[in-house]
């Protein structure tokens, strides 16, 4: 027997000493290892086989694996060991490098417990339910076994404590995305996008990977009086950019810019002298303005108001007061339409002449017809 191997036959094990064990057995709640040069085996209890819960031995080791130990007691003819804490040691002097750069970890969901999520990083680590994802999640289920990104967000080793994040890694994520989208979009470009979130002044827009505002007097050629009248989450919209803001990450939309204009057709739909009925939306010194269609006013200019001389359209009209009007002109390049209310009321004024009076052929008499024969007297005499 050579001098080396006598060595290794009396050396003197201690606890804490770091050996080498292969699994020669595998019971329920413990693992029976050899030890190079010891002169009896060791055993791993259960609990000392991994860092998290394991119901059985043999989820953790097969016969013949060969581990890194840690003598934690000597017994009569035996050694107690711990796989976990060799593991846990090394760990930790690689993650406490990783939680230095912010380098991300892949791993696999070991667990899923009430509060969040299991990882085995040689120690364990744990992910709250509000680090998981940056929306909020029902259940947690479906994580499990699957392989995702983290970022360690808090560590103490002394009370082996080890905190990660998912949520910080798809919000790094979204952050860069967010600037490559900024970078592309421009002032007048017509996207696609998703109804994200509404609000009471707008609708908040997916345009891929950043969320622009589509506020409420853009979402349509209508008056809007509810946001969720018009559009609602999740709804895929068609948009036009407004503005972009790198500075601030701002960015403005429009909806209603990518709908048909309520004066594309007004030819069709409001011909010269056709008459409708239409609602005072605003009055000026000069005249009063009325809706004629949803999105269209024209102006009924002081002199149309009335037959009858006017000094300001209040005297004869109130804001809101629905009105009938007659279209004089239509100048849809200038999107401006000419209305008369004193048109109508003519026709009115006649109708009732026709209906009151005598009619015309028998009004056409003249002096000579009332007072001819006295004229004939005259001229005889």
């Amino acid at each position: 027997m050579s001098e080396e191997m006598n060595m290794t036959e009396n050396r003197d094990f201690q606890v804490g000493d770091h050996v080498k064990g292969t699994v020669l057995k595998i019971e329920e709640k413990a693992v029976t290892v050899t030890i190079d040069g010891a002169p009896f085996d060791g055993i791993i209890p259960i609990s000392e086989l991994s860092s998290l819960h394991i119901e059985k031995a043999s989820d953790s080791v097969k016969e013949g694996d060969v581990l890194d130990l840690i003598i934690t007691k000597v017994e009569d003819e035996n050694f107690v060991l711990s796989k976990r804490k060799v593991d846990a040691e090394q760990a930790w002097d690689l993650l406490e490098k990783k939680f230095e750069t912010g380098e991300i970890i892949e791993t696999e969901v070991k667990d899923v417990v009430k509060g969040g999520l299991v990882l085995d990083l040689g120690v364990r680590g744990f992910v709250p339910a509000s680090l998981v994802e940056d929306y909020f999640v029902e259940s947690f289920e479906d994580y499990k076994g699957k392989t995702l990104a983290f970022k360690i967000v808090e560590m103490e080793k002394e009370n082996n404590r080890l905190i990660l994040s998912h949520r910080a890694v798809v919000e790094m994520e979204k952050e860069s995305q967010k600037e490559e989208v900024m970078d592309t979009i421009h002032q007048g470009d017509v996207l696609k996008g998703k109804v994200q979130r509404i609000a009471s002044f707008g609708a908040f827009v997916d345009i891929g990977g950043v969320d622009g505002l589509v506020h409420i007097s853009q979402l349509s050629h209508e008056h809007v009086e509810k946001v969720s009248d018009v559009v609602k989450e999740g709804q895929e919209v068609t948009v036009k950019v407004l503005s972009v803001d790198r500075d601030s990450e701002r960015i403005s939309l429009s909806i209603k810019d990518t709908l048909p204009g309520p004066w594309d057709a007004i030819e069709e739909n409001a011909p010269k002298g056709s008459v409708h009925t239409g609602k005072v939306k605003r009055l000026v010194s000069y005249g009063a303005f009325v809706e004629v269609l949803p999105g269209v006013e024209g102006l009924v200019h002081i002199s149309q108001i009335a037959h009858k001389h006017i000094g300001t359209p209040h005297e004869v009209l109130s804001e809101g007061q629905e009105v009938q009007v007659k279209v004089l002109d239509v100048n849809k390049a200038d999107k401006r339409l000419s209305l008369s209310i004193k048109e109508l009321q003519e026709k009115e004024a006649e109708h009732s002449h026709t209906d009151y009076e005598m009619p015309e052929e028998s009004s056409g008499f003249s002096i000579r017809d009332v007072i001819g024969d006295k004229l004939k007297g005259f001229k005889s005499e």
